[in-house]
């Protein structure tokens, strides 16, 4: 017997499996917001030198704002003030002839900087002088979350395999909130990383845990639409995220602005079952019966109940021995598992990496950062619901390999549109997130279907892994511009484009039960 078969009787995906992804909405509202955070926290306002001590026997103090700079700080090849040098004196020859630059002698910037507070009140930028000689530090605080996110997705997908779903996402739930609000009050920039660090270790097991969670919960059918869903809560989040960032610009209330729906999600979480599935491959049979009985009581399948004992239960094959426990060692044990978890490593990390290169430039277009942030998180809508109606027409492995494909002739076809057609790189780096996403989209359902029971956890955990270590080097290459100015776009989209090949090798999981055991992936040809 195949636990599908349970779930056929007691519906695969009624109210009890809308309770489910309802409450995973809600935790998973706050992970866009914390993944997209850097764009806005850490920010780069207009800056220039701080030339308010300067004063030359009182003449300086007679000019206007406009001639102080002009007389203090030199001009850029694109007419703007300087933004990390001044000249060594006043220079009131400026005045009167402004291209007279000659024998004049520039220093790096001496009493520190100011910062334009029209868009952004308060960025940790600004906070900690994070520009010139400093600026690599606004990108490392992204990687520095996201190595933390790339190591809480290994121990949260251990653990939650060993310990059960459940009680491990409310642990995420708690320690992510308490880490989070916690950074908001930093009071040095090494504070703020480490607690950005320990932030992203535990939110990470709110999309991993609760992910599994709803798929292992409802029936073959179902199990696309689900994580569809659960993708769009991801769309919402980024779309919100772009109106409170506009709404809420100190970067200490917006970090609790987006953290504060975990309390609602804590709450929530009573209402939370455990996987049935985990709770067999374990032999809690009891407490399965408990849920499955439970089911089937809020799906109306009263009649199904006393058809439910644990004698049936038992004769669920989903562990070939139910006294053993699973480590990320059986990923590499056997030979086509092996092979499974390096090519969806593989592929976890092209996507990761092309979805955040791209989303983590939204200042690179010249166009106002909000705007930018909304239509790229706008055009996921379209996306996903187009790989909800192409995942059971065309099958995952298309859907994925196709989207990185066109990813990746986006990404190329930015690098020769010239630099001043701003709005048209920007709509075609946008088509291209687009893309990225549905692939994103898609991937997450695909790996909770190539997984055995089993070790599914420790697969999405492992997979989840290499995502964050594609997403914590991002930043890093969107700093190569300074080397090439092309360059990050040219690694994207190799990047994108290797993805999309890798994809073409996985099997095909369209209308196929989940597979149970490691001896299943073992035994089928496909793999």
């Amino acid at each position: 017997m195949k636990f599908e078969d349970i779930l056929a009787d007691i519906d695969g995906f009624g109210r009890f499996q809308i309770i489910i992804i309802v409450i995973s909405f809600l935790g998973r509202f706050t992970m866009p917001c914390h993944f997209m955070l850097n764009n806005f926290v850490a920010a780069v306002p207009p800056h220039h030198c701080d030339i308010s001590s300067l004063d030359d026997g009182g003449m300086f103090q007679n000019l206007s704002q406009a001639e102080r700079l002009t007389v203090s700080i030199p001009v850029q090849q694109d007419g703007t003030p300087s933004s990390c040098r001044m000249f060594e004196e006043p220079q009131y020859t400026l005045l009167s002839n402004p291209t007279n630059t000659t024998g004049t002698i520039t220093v790096p910037c001496q009493n520190g900087w100011v910062y334009d507070k029209t868009t952004l009140k308060s960025t940790v930028t600004s906070q900690w002088d994070l520009v010139c000689d400093n600026k690599g530090k606004n990108k490392v605080t992204a990687t520095i979350f996201f190595i933390g996110v790339m190591f809480g997705a290994v121990s949260f997908g251990s653990l939650s395999d060993r310990f059960g779903r459940r009680i491990l996402l409310l642990v995420s739930y708690v320690s992510g909130m308490l880490f989070a609000i916690a950074s908001a009050f930093s009071t040095s920039f090494l504070m703020f990383a480490m607690l950005r660090f320990f932030t992203g270790f535990c939110i990470t097991g709110i999309i991993i845990i609760s992910s599994v969670l709803s798929v292992e919960w409802v029936d073959i059918e179902h199990r696309k639409l689900v994580g569809v869903i659960d993708s769009l809560s991801w769309t919402f989040g980024n779309t919100a995220f772009a109106a409170i960032a506009y709404l809420v610009n100190d970067w200490r209330w917006l970090i609790v602005s987006v953290t504060s729906p975990l309390i609602l999600a804590i709450i929530t979480w009573r209402w939370m079952p455990e996987s049935a599935r985990w709770l067999i491959a374990h032999g809690k049979l009891t407490q399965a019966l408990t849920y499955l009985q439970k089911c089937a009581k809020i799906n109306r399948k009263g009649d199904c109940i006393y058809k439910l004992q644990t004698e049936t239960l038992s004769s669920i094959v989903v562990t070939e021995n139910q006294d053993r426990s699973y480590s990320y060692f059986d990923l590499i044990r056997t030979p086509k598992m092996r092979k499974l978890a390096l090519r969806t490593g593989i592929l976890w990390f092209c996507i990761a990496t092309t979805f955040y290169g791209i989303s983590f430039n939204i200042t690179g277009f010249g166009l106002n950062i909000y705007l930018t942030q909304f239509t790229y998180a706008l055009i996921e809508l379209p996306a996903k619901i187009g790989i909800y109606y192409l995942l059971d027409k065309i099958g995952r492995r298309s859907c994925e390999a196709g989207s990185l494909l066109l990813a990746g002739t986006c990404l190329g076809i930015n690098i020769f549109i010239p630099k001043e057609m701003s709005v048209a790189r920007t709509v075609v780096a946008i088509i291209g997130k687009g893309f990225s996403s549905a692939a994103f989209g898609t991937i997450v359902l695909y790996s909770s279907e190539l997984y055995p029971t089993v070790i599914r956890q420790n697969g999405m955990g492992f997979n989840s892994f290499m995502a964050r270590f594609g997403v914590a080097i991002s930043p890093l290459i969107l700093l190569l511009e300074d080397v090439w100015k092309d360059l990050p776009q040219i690694i994207l989209c190799c990047v994108a484009v290797i993805g999309g090949m890798v994809a073409r090798t996985l099997p095909e999981t369209r209308n196929k039960c989940l597979p149970e055991t490691i001896e299943d992936i073992e035994q089928c040809k496909d793999y």
